[in-house]
């Protein structure tokens, strides 16, 4: 793609980088045909394609976001599948960033949604608001439905509808501390707690360590370590997540000096954030270094346990498991084959959905800013799962777990509980809840 960038605009490095990425791009179009708002809506803006032109129109011109541009541009899912088709290597999730960092500078959104962001952007990294947000929606969830038929009330009625029944009690898991190894050390990883998943589904973390020191694995939840920055950073708000990213850099640094192997996530948005550290940070002297160490030893839980000598399971296993591949492992980490191999290794029959490329509809805040077209894609996600005929669902993201078991029945349970389970960890509480008993162990 031609580009006309003035000497003054490339000597900005974000823009000298969009301007390299938009010159990969040759217009082949084949991302349209993987892109699920394109498969959705029809639309050629709700395509990367489209939204390349747009985004390269409002940065080359030097323009303030237009509500056309804004509208196209929150839209997408940032599911990253177009950079997997993509033939010419062309990195739209650099370049989508960037836009929506100039969307958040130069466009003046309407109020309620201005202020619908701002306490977004406030309260999902922080857990303890988390929390308490999670307890005042308990209280509306059961009008989640009357909600629903109240103009431009979609919104609202999403985040009611989201809301679990219950919150877990509070867990060692969410909290600093060590896990030696069972036996003699054979590695040394920190886990990363972060924000949103400890509050509602510590129990992953919780299967990660117990299953970690059973192969020997000691497991550190450094101090000062918290939100991995992928929420706000995916809403535009640049500064705050690189907050966020300096303060996980500094816990993990701190670690360092005693060794570590790995820093482990269970989470795989915040996985592909933690990854890309190394570019956030690219221009700032006090940060690169630290931030390209930190990105460089970053895994996802299902990446280091492949690598690692398997535990025999020790319960019968067989249940035929359909695994759903996050966006984020998938094509943002391009982590495809390691859970699956995980698991079928723990006895369980692995089967894989049609479409297993297109994103369910969570996508971080998407299922709340944008909640007709996540709607949408979680039912046709689930028609798909459903047709393999599943007794369990896996996946490796709590967004994409929260989405599904809106809409099914079926226990969705994160791969590394089942690994857990199989290998003599508790029965995980997807599966209590579905089949009504408490497992002894």
């Amino acid at each position: 793609m031609q580009t006309n960038f003035s000497l003054a605009q490339l000597a900005d490095p974000h823009m000298r980088e969009s301007e390299q990425i938009l010159r990969s791009c040759v217009h082949c179009g084949f991302c349209t045909a993987t892109c699920p708002t394109y498969v959705l809506l029809g639309d050629e803006l709700d395509s990367p394609r489209g939204r390349i032109y747009l985004i390269k129109d409002m940065l080359e011109g030097g323009k303030p976001a237009t509500a056309e541009v804004v509208k196209h541009v929150d839209r997408c899912l940032s599911c990253l599948s177009c950079m997997t088709t993509c033939p010419s290597g062309v990195n739209y999730m650099h370049l989508v960033d960037h836009a929506r960092a100039h969307i958040e500078q130069t466009y003046e959104r309407p109020p309620a949604e201005k202020a619908l962001r701002r306490l977004l952007a406030a309260v999902l990294p922080n857990r303890r608001a988390f929390r308490w947000s999670l307890r005042l929606a308990r209280l509306g969830r059961p009008l989640a439905g009357i909600v629903r038929k109240l103009p431009q009330s979609e919104r609202l009625a999403a985040m009611l509808a989201l809301a679990p029944a219950s919150l877990p009690a509070p867990s060692p898991a969410a909290r600093p501390g060590v896990f030696p190894a069972a036996g003699p050390r054979k590695g040394r990883v920190a886990l990363l707690t972060g924000c949103a998943q400890a509050e509602l589904a510590p129990g992953i973390n919780e299967a990660a360590i117990r299953l970690l020191n059973r192969m020997g694995v000691e497991v550190v939840l450094p101090k000062g370590e918290g939100c991995c920055g992928a929420l706000v950073h995916h809403m535009g708000k640049e500064q705050a997540a690189l907050a966020h990213a300096r303060a996980n850099i500094d816990a993990w640094t701190a670690e360092q000096a005693n060794g570590l192997d790995a820093i482990l996530v269970t989470t795989s948005g915040c996985g592909t954030t933690i990854k890309d550290y190394g570019f956030m940070l690219r221009e700032d002297p006090a940060y690169a270094e630290k931030a390209a160490a930190v990105s460089a030893i970053a895994r996802d839980i299902s990446e280091y346990l492949d690598g690692l000598p398997p535990l025999p399971a020790t319960r019968q296993t067989g249940q035929t498991v359909t695994y759903h591949s996050a966006c984020s492992l998938q094509h943002g980490q391009q982590v495809r084959s390691a859970p699956k191999t995980l698991l079928a290794r723990a006895g369980f029959t692995v089967k894989e959905p049609a479409e297993g490329h297109l994103c369910c509809g969570s996508a971080g805040t998407y299922n709340m800013l944008q909640p007709a077209i996540s709607a949408r894609l979680r039912e046709r996600k689930l028609k798909n799962i459903e047709a393999t005929g599943p007794d369990i669902i896996a996946a490796g993201n709590i967004g994409c777990m929260t989405q599904l078991a809106q809409g099914t029945a079926t226990p969705v349970v994160h791969t590394v509980e089942l690994l857990d389970w199989a290998t003599g960890g508790p029965m995980p509480k997807p599966l209590q809840q579905a089949r009504g008993v408490a497992e002894k162990v």
